[in-house]
Protein backbone atom coordinates (compact mmCIF):
# COMPACT_ATOMS: atom_id res chain seq x y z
CA UNK A 1 0.00 0.00 0.00
CA UNK A 2 1.09 3.53 -0.75
CA UNK A 3 -0.30 6.81 0.54
CA UNK A 4 -1.25 7.87 -2.99
CA UNK A 5 -3.75 4.97 -3.03
CA UNK A 6 -5.84 6.91 -0.48
CA UNK A 7 -6.64 9.99 -2.50
CA UNK A 8 -9.77 11.40 -4.11
CA UNK A 9 -10.77 14.51 -6.04
CA UNK A 10 -12.73 17.06 -4.03
CA UNK A 11 -14.08 20.29 -5.52
CA UNK A 12 -13.30 23.11 -3.03
CA UNK A 13 -16.92 24.28 -3.02
CA UNK A 14 -17.93 21.04 -1.23
CA UNK A 15 -15.88 21.96 1.87
CA UNK A 16 -18.45 23.20 4.41
CA UNK A 17 -17.65 26.70 5.63
CA UNK A 18 -20.62 27.00 8.00
CA UNK A 19 -22.51 24.51 10.17
CA UNK A 20 -25.96 23.46 8.96
CA UNK A 21 -28.84 25.64 10.11
CA UNK A 22 -29.90 22.88 12.51
CA UNK A 23 -27.44 20.64 14.34
CA UNK A 24 -29.03 17.35 13.27
CA UNK A 25 -29.82 18.37 9.67
CA UNK A 26 -26.81 16.68 8.03
CA UNK A 27 -27.07 14.11 5.30
CA UNK A 28 -25.77 10.64 6.19
CA UNK A 29 -24.25 8.16 3.75
CA UNK A 30 -24.82 4.66 5.13
CA UNK A 31 -22.31 1.96 4.19
CA UNK A 32 -23.50 -1.65 4.51
CA UNK A 33 -20.27 -3.65 4.51
CA UNK A 34 -21.82 -7.12 4.34
CA UNK A 35 -23.84 -6.24 1.24
CA UNK A 36 -21.23 -3.87 -0.24
CA UNK A 37 -23.80 -1.17 -0.88
CA UNK A 38 -24.38 2.37 0.34
CA UNK A 39 -27.47 4.52 0.56
CA UNK A 40 -28.25 8.21 1.02
CA UNK A 41 -30.05 8.91 4.27
CA UNK A 42 -30.21 11.71 6.86
CA UNK A 43 -28.54 11.89 10.26
CA UNK A 44 -31.97 12.16 11.93
CA UNK A 45 -32.51 8.54 10.85
CA UNK A 46 -29.52 7.31 12.87
CA UNK A 47 -31.65 5.78 15.69
CA UNK A 48 -33.35 3.53 13.12
CA UNK A 49 -29.98 1.84 12.53
CA UNK A 50 -29.41 1.16 16.24
CA UNK A 51 -30.68 -1.89 18.08
CA UNK A 52 -30.83 -3.37 21.59
CA UNK A 53 -27.37 -4.48 22.68
CA UNK A 54 -25.62 -1.58 20.94
CA UNK A 55 -23.32 0.75 22.84
CA UNK A 56 -23.05 4.21 21.27
CA UNK A 57 -19.70 5.69 22.34
CA UNK A 58 -19.34 9.49 22.48
CA UNK A 59 -16.18 11.54 23.00
CA UNK A 60 -17.12 14.23 25.52
CA UNK A 61 -13.92 16.27 25.29
CA UNK A 62 -14.55 20.02 25.25
CA UNK A 63 -12.82 22.30 22.74
CA UNK A 64 -10.74 25.09 24.24
CA UNK A 65 -10.89 28.56 22.73
CA UNK A 66 -7.20 27.92 22.21
CA UNK A 67 -6.22 30.52 19.59
CA UNK A 68 -4.75 33.59 21.26
CA UNK A 69 -3.90 36.72 19.26
CA UNK A 70 -1.10 39.14 20.09
CA UNK A 71 -1.12 41.83 17.45
CA UNK A 72 0.11 40.18 14.26
CA UNK A 73 1.30 37.12 16.14
CA UNK A 74 -0.74 34.08 17.12
CA UNK A 75 -0.53 31.22 19.60
CA UNK A 76 -2.35 27.89 19.43
CA UNK A 77 -2.40 26.10 22.77
CA UNK A 78 -1.94 22.33 22.55
CA UNK A 79 -1.82 20.94 26.09
CA UNK A 80 -1.05 22.07 29.66
CA UNK A 81 2.29 20.95 31.09
CA UNK A 82 1.78 21.97 34.72
CA UNK A 83 -0.89 21.39 37.37
CA UNK A 84 -1.75 25.08 37.62
CA UNK A 85 -1.95 25.39 33.80
CA UNK A 86 0.70 28.13 33.80
CA UNK A 87 2.94 26.20 31.37
CA UNK A 88 1.71 24.87 28.02
CA UNK A 89 2.92 23.28 24.83
CA UNK A 90 1.89 25.56 21.97
CA UNK A 91 2.42 26.52 18.35
CA UNK A 92 3.23 30.13 17.48
CA UNK A 93 3.13 32.20 14.31
CA UNK A 94 5.26 33.59 12.78
CA UNK A 95 7.40 30.73 14.03
CA UNK A 96 10.74 31.97 12.70
CA UNK A 97 10.46 35.36 14.40
CA UNK A 98 9.33 34.30 17.90
CA UNK A 99 12.32 33.21 19.99
CA UNK A 100 12.95 31.82 23.46
CA UNK A 101 12.70 34.73 25.90
CA UNK A 102 10.16 36.66 23.85
CA UNK A 103 6.90 37.70 25.49
CA UNK A 104 3.59 37.59 23.60
CA UNK A 105 1.12 40.05 25.14
CA UNK A 106 -2.59 39.33 24.56
CA UNK A 107 -3.91 42.33 26.49
CA UNK A 108 -2.92 44.47 29.49
CA UNK A 109 -3.66 41.62 31.93
CA UNK A 110 -2.43 38.48 30.18
CA UNK A 111 0.80 37.48 28.42
CA UNK A 112 3.02 34.46 27.77
CA UNK A 113 6.79 34.06 27.78
CA UNK A 114 8.43 31.60 25.37
CA UNK A 115 10.65 29.41 27.56
CA UNK A 116 11.68 26.52 25.27
CA UNK A 117 11.72 25.38 21.65
CA UNK A 118 10.51 21.86 20.75
CA UNK A 119 11.75 19.42 18.12
CA UNK A 120 8.72 19.79 15.83
CA UNK A 121 8.46 23.56 15.97
CA UNK A 122 6.25 23.73 19.05
CA UNK A 123 7.13 25.97 22.00
CA UNK A 124 6.86 25.67 25.75
CA UNK A 125 5.25 28.84 27.08
CA UNK A 126 4.63 30.21 30.57
CA UNK A 127 1.68 32.50 31.22
CA UNK A 128 2.26 35.59 33.33
CA UNK A 129 -0.32 37.74 35.08
CA UNK A 130 -2.67 37.39 38.03
CA UNK A 131 -5.72 36.14 36.13
CA UNK A 132 -6.71 32.46 36.21
CA UNK A 133 -5.33 30.94 33.00
CA UNK A 134 -8.53 29.22 31.93
CA UNK A 135 -10.58 32.33 32.67
CA UNK A 136 -8.21 34.36 30.50
CA UNK A 137 -8.37 31.80 27.69
CA UNK A 138 -12.17 31.87 27.84
CA UNK A 139 -12.15 35.68 27.77
CA UNK A 140 -9.57 36.20 25.02
CA UNK A 141 -9.43 32.98 23.04
CA UNK A 142 -10.83 32.18 19.62
CA UNK A 143 -12.22 28.82 18.57
CA UNK A 144 -9.54 26.84 16.66
CA UNK A 145 -11.42 26.31 13.41
CA UNK A 146 -9.41 24.15 10.98
CA UNK A 147 -7.53 25.93 8.18
CA UNK A 148 -9.86 24.71 5.43
CA UNK A 149 -12.62 26.87 6.98
CA UNK A 150 -11.56 30.07 5.29
CA UNK A 151 -13.19 32.65 7.53
CA UNK A 152 -12.56 34.08 10.99
CA UNK A 153 -14.32 32.37 13.86
CA UNK A 154 -17.61 33.92 14.92
CA UNK A 155 -19.57 34.05 18.17
CA UNK A 156 -21.81 31.21 16.93
CA UNK A 157 -18.79 28.89 16.61
CA UNK A 158 -18.45 28.90 20.41
CA UNK A 159 -21.60 26.77 20.46
CA UNK A 160 -21.58 25.02 17.10
CA UNK A 161 -17.93 23.88 17.14
CA UNK A 162 -18.73 22.07 20.39
CA UNK A 163 -20.82 18.96 21.01
CA UNK A 164 -23.92 19.23 23.19
CA UNK A 165 -22.40 16.61 25.53
CA UNK A 166 -18.93 18.23 25.82
CA UNK A 167 -17.68 18.18 29.40
CA UNK A 168 -13.95 18.03 30.11
CA UNK A 169 -11.95 20.80 28.42
CA UNK A 170 -8.80 19.86 26.56
CA UNK A 171 -9.26 19.52 22.77
CA UNK A 172 -7.76 21.79 20.12
CA UNK A 173 -10.28 20.53 17.55
CA UNK A 174 -13.82 19.24 17.83
CA UNK A 175 -14.58 15.51 17.69
CA UNK A 176 -16.67 16.42 14.67
CA UNK A 177 -18.86 13.32 14.30
CA UNK A 178 -20.44 14.31 17.62
CA UNK A 179 -21.43 17.78 16.39
CA UNK A 180 -24.60 16.38 14.77
CA UNK A 181 -26.18 15.13 18.00
CA UNK A 182 -29.00 16.82 19.87
CA UNK A 183 -30.67 15.81 23.11
CA UNK A 184 -33.62 14.50 21.10
CA UNK A 185 -31.43 12.24 18.93
CA UNK A 186 -29.74 10.85 22.04
CA UNK A 187 -33.15 10.14 23.60
CA UNK A 188 -34.26 8.36 20.42
CA UNK A 189 -31.04 6.33 20.41
CA UNK A 190 -31.82 5.15 23.95
CA UNK A 191 -35.39 4.47 22.83
CA UNK A 192 -34.00 2.16 20.14
CA UNK A 193 -32.36 0.12 22.91
CA UNK A 194 -28.80 1.44 22.63
CA UNK A 195 -26.74 2.22 25.70
CA UNK A 196 -24.63 5.38 25.63
CA UNK A 197 -21.09 5.50 27.00
CA UNK A 198 -18.95 8.61 27.31
CA UNK A 199 -15.20 8.49 26.85
CA UNK A 200 -12.74 11.40 26.76
CA UNK A 201 -9.97 11.82 24.20
CA UNK A 202 -8.48 15.28 23.91
CA UNK A 203 -7.99 15.95 20.22
CA UNK A 204 -4.48 17.25 19.55
CA UNK A 205 -2.03 17.66 16.72
CA UNK A 206 -2.38 14.00 15.78
CA UNK A 207 -5.65 14.86 14.06
CA UNK A 208 -4.05 17.34 11.67
CA UNK A 209 -0.54 15.95 11.37
CA UNK A 210 0.20 15.33 7.68
CA UNK A 211 1.62 12.03 6.51
CA UNK A 212 4.76 12.86 4.59
CA UNK A 213 5.86 9.46 3.30
CA UNK A 214 4.40 7.10 0.74
CA UNK A 215 5.30 4.07 2.92
CA UNK A 216 2.91 5.36 5.59
CA UNK A 217 3.16 2.26 7.82
CA UNK A 218 6.22 3.86 9.45
CA UNK A 219 4.42 7.12 10.19
CA UNK A 220 4.21 8.11 13.89
CA UNK A 221 1.15 9.93 15.23
CA UNK A 222 1.36 12.49 18.01
CA UNK A 223 0.11 11.07 21.32
CA UNK A 224 -3.26 12.25 22.63
CA UNK A 225 -4.57 12.04 26.20
CA UNK A 226 -7.63 9.92 26.91
CA UNK A 227 -9.59 8.26 29.69
CA UNK A 228 -12.47 5.79 29.90
CA UNK A 229 -14.32 5.54 33.21
CA UNK A 230 -14.88 2.02 34.64
CA UNK A 231 -18.64 2.15 34.11
CA UNK A 232 -18.18 3.23 30.47
CA UNK A 233 -15.68 0.44 29.90
CA UNK A 234 -18.15 -2.10 31.31
CA UNK A 235 -20.80 -0.85 28.87
CA UNK A 236 -18.34 -1.17 25.98
CA UNK A 237 -17.12 -4.64 26.97
CA UNK A 238 -20.63 -6.03 27.47
CA UNK A 239 -22.12 -4.59 24.26
CA UNK A 240 -23.17 -6.83 21.41
CA UNK A 241 -22.02 -4.11 19.02
CA UNK A 242 -19.92 -1.02 19.74
CA UNK A 243 -20.93 1.95 17.59
CA UNK A 244 -18.14 4.51 17.88
CA UNK A 245 -18.94 8.14 17.20
CA UNK A 246 -15.85 9.52 15.50
CA UNK A 247 -12.32 8.34 14.84
CA UNK A 248 -11.24 9.65 18.25
CA UNK A 249 -13.64 7.27 20.00
CA UNK A 250 -12.35 4.40 17.85
CA UNK A 251 -8.73 5.08 18.75
CA UNK A 252 -9.49 5.33 22.47
CA UNK A 253 -11.56 2.13 22.51
CA UNK A 254 -8.99 0.19 20.48
CA UNK A 255 -5.97 1.35 22.50
CA UNK A 256 -6.17 -1.58 24.90
CA UNK A 257 -6.19 0.45 28.12
CA UNK A 258 -8.56 2.80 29.88
CA UNK A 259 -6.38 5.89 30.39
CA UNK A 260 -3.10 7.53 29.50
CA UNK A 261 -1.98 8.54 26.03
CA UNK A 262 -2.39 6.88 22.66
CA UNK A 263 -0.67 7.26 19.32
CA UNK A 264 -2.47 4.26 17.84
CA UNK A 265 -2.30 4.45 14.06
CA UNK A 266 -5.04 2.41 12.39
CA UNK A 267 -4.76 1.66 8.68
CA UNK A 268 -5.95 -1.15 6.35
CA UNK A 269 -4.93 -4.53 7.68
CA UNK A 270 -5.72 -3.58 11.28
CA UNK A 271 -7.96 -6.09 13.10
CA UNK A 272 -10.60 -4.30 15.17
CA UNK A 273 -11.04 -5.84 18.60
CA UNK A 274 -14.09 -3.98 19.90
CA UNK A 275 -15.49 -1.45 17.41
CA UNK A 276 -18.20 -2.90 15.17
CA UNK A 277 -19.64 0.23 13.54
CA UNK A 278 -18.74 3.89 13.27
CA UNK A 279 -20.33 7.26 12.61
CA UNK A 280 -17.82 9.70 11.15
CA UNK A 281 -17.59 12.85 9.06
CA UNK A 282 -15.82 12.91 5.70
CA UNK A 283 -12.05 13.32 5.96
CA UNK A 284 -9.26 14.87 3.95
CA UNK A 285 -7.48 12.68 1.41
CA UNK A 286 -4.13 11.08 2.29
CA UNK A 287 -4.69 11.43 6.06
CA UNK A 288 -4.59 9.05 9.01
CA UNK A 289 -8.34 9.61 9.48
CA UNK A 290 -9.17 8.40 5.97
CA UNK A 291 -6.85 5.43 6.48
CA UNK A 292 -8.81 4.51 9.62
CA UNK A 293 -12.10 4.68 7.69
CA UNK A 294 -10.62 2.43 4.99
CA UNK A 295 -9.43 -0.01 7.65
CA UNK A 296 -12.98 -0.43 8.94
CA UNK A 297 -14.98 -0.23 5.70
CA UNK A 298 -12.46 -1.71 3.26
CA UNK A 299 -10.38 0.53 1.03
CA UNK A 300 -12.15 0.02 -2.31
CA UNK A 301 -15.62 0.25 -0.74
CA UNK A 302 -14.76 3.35 1.31
CA UNK A 303 -13.21 5.20 -1.63
CA UNK A 304 -16.17 4.28 -3.84
CA UNK A 305 -18.44 5.78 -1.18
CA UNK A 306 -16.32 8.94 -1.14
CA UNK A 307 -16.58 9.26 -4.90
CA UNK A 308 -20.36 8.87 -4.60
CA UNK A 309 -20.44 11.54 -1.88
CA UNK A 310 -18.58 13.95 -4.16
CA UNK A 311 -20.91 13.22 -7.09
CA UNK A 312 -23.97 13.64 -4.83
CA UNK A 313 -22.53 16.90 -3.48
CA UNK A 314 -22.32 15.99 0.18
CA UNK A 315 -20.74 18.65 2.40
CA UNK A 316 -17.24 17.71 3.58
CA UNK A 317 -15.10 17.96 6.71
CA UNK A 318 -15.80 19.44 10.17
CA UNK A 319 -19.07 21.27 9.53
CA UNK A 320 -20.15 18.87 6.80
CA UNK A 321 -22.24 15.72 6.44
CA UNK A 322 -21.51 12.28 7.88
CA UNK A 323 -21.09 8.59 7.09
CA UNK A 324 -22.37 5.58 9.03
CA UNK A 325 -20.33 2.40 8.53
CA UNK A 326 -22.27 -0.75 9.48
Amino acid sequence: MRLSDFDYELPPELIAQEPPAERDAARMLVLHRAEQRFEDRSFRELPAFLRPGDCLVLNDSRVLASRLLAGRSEMLLLEPLSENAREWRALVRPGKKIKVGDVMRFDDRFAAEIIAHGERGERTVRFVGDEDVYAAIERLGHMPLPPYIRRPDEAADRERYQTVFARERGSVAAPTAGLHFTGEILDRARGAGAHIAHITLHVGLGTFQPIEREDFENHQLHSERFSIAPEAWREIESAERVVAVGTTSVRAIESGKTSGTTNLFIYPGYRFRRVGAMLTNFHLPRTSLLLLVCALAGTDFALAAYRHAVAAQYRFFSYGDCMLIL
